[in-house]
């Protein structure tokens, strides 16, 4: 793989560029893709200490909700941007290896985000345990007996799915980008969450005793 005069990435020893770096639709996708896991971290941090959504909505569960809302409008315009930035790129023949690994990675992940958002709920789903919204036990049921973070694998194999579907080696360089970027969000956000539940535990067994 190579960088011709910096502006695009071709496949080693070929003229064929599979990465255009020039549109600004590249560039916006990318933002999009890894401001939306900084914010909903940030905010749902902020929250954990001072209550302002709380407050602002009038109580804890109107808070969640109302975070749940932008962040799953952030998720539509994100999907958006990325479509636009696929449109944007080069594109392959993947001929019927694409057609139905595109196909298998969009059944696959969208069974995994929406089955997780099934079993979690909107508050279990959108941060609730920061607004002090905890669930009972750990969910262990179908798709978390299978893997640790369904969720972000799901959202992951959608956007592989995406790209395979419409040829775009593009596509299956930002599905990297947004695997690592989900990999950085879980790192940061999985010990603070644990912390949470680890105090509720405690504060449950010093009830007990």
């Amino acid at each position: 793989m190579t960088i011709a005069a910096r502006t695009s990435v071709t496949l080693p020893g070929t003229d064929t560029t599979i990465l255009d770096l020039t549109p600004p639709s590249l560039w916006l996708a990318l933002g999009s893709i890894a401001f939306n896991p900084t914010f909903w971290n940030i905010v749902a941090r902020r929250e954990h200490r001072t209550h302002w959504l709380t407050r602002v909505f009038g109580g804890a569960y109107p808070g969640c909700y109302a975070l749940a809302f932008t962040i799953f409008t952030l998720g539509l315009l994100r999907d958006y941007l990325y479509a636009v930035a696929l449109d944007d790129q080069p594109a392959l023949d993947f001929g019927l290896a694409g057609a139905v690994g595109g196909t298998l990675c969009l059944a696959v992940g969208n069974v995994l985000v929406l089955s997780s958002m099934w079993r979690l709920g909107v508050t279990g789903t959108y941060l609730g345990d920061y607004f002090g919204i905890l669930m009972n036990e750990r969910v262990t049921a179908f798709p978390f007996n299978t893997m640790e973070n369904p969720m972000y694998n799901g959202s992951t194999l959608c956007f592989l799915g995406t790209a395979l579907w419409k040829g775009s080696p593009a596509g299956i360089l930002i599905s990297v980008y947004v695997y690592i970027v989900y990999l950085l969000a879980l790192a940061y956000e999985g010990p603070f969450t644990a912390a949470i539940y680890a105090k509720r535990d405690k504060e449950r067994r010093a009830k007990k005793e």
